[in-house]
């Protein structure tokens, strides 16, 4: 294999890696967001129970519910943008692995090009041979 079409292959498998990994840090500041605004619901549904219970708590409900509310919009918003980074993250990874399986085709042809061509001369010289142990003998 031509020893540029092994640093085209190199180039583009580290290309896939990193953007493996950046795919796996995304996903997981996703999942923190989303436990993130799991607790936050958990915490709501904690404070509604205890004003429920507790009458005295009823007024500050309303004021921890416009906290809450705001909290939990600045986590979805974080989310959408986590979303669309997943995605163009995804979209670079998809075409970056078709790269890579563009130059690796490119070297696997070349290798089976090759070997045919050697194929070809070895058939050659053995007809070669062949015609001249026929007239020889």
């Amino acid at each position: 294999m031509a020893s540029w079409v092994k640093s085209l292959i190199r180039i583009s498998t580290f290309e896939v890696e990193t953007l493996q990994k950046r795919l796996a840090e995304v996903a997981t500041r996703r999942t923190h967001v989303e436990m993130k605004i799991s607790t936050l619901d958990a915490e709501l549904a904690l404070e509604i129970a205890r004003a429920a219970q507790e009458p005295a708590f009823s007024f500050d409900l309303t004021a921890y519910k416009r906290g809450w509310t705001q909290r939990r919009e600045q986590c979805v918003s974080e989310l959408e943008l986590i979303a669309h980074e997943e995605a163009g993250i995804r979209d670079s990874l998809n075409g970056a692995f078709e790269e890579l399986k563009k130059f690796e085709h490119v070297a696997e042809t070349t290798r089976l090009s090759k070997m045919a061509a050697e194929l070809k001369r070895e058939s050659a010289a053995m007809d070669e041979a062949a015609l001249r142990l026929r007239f020889a003998g």
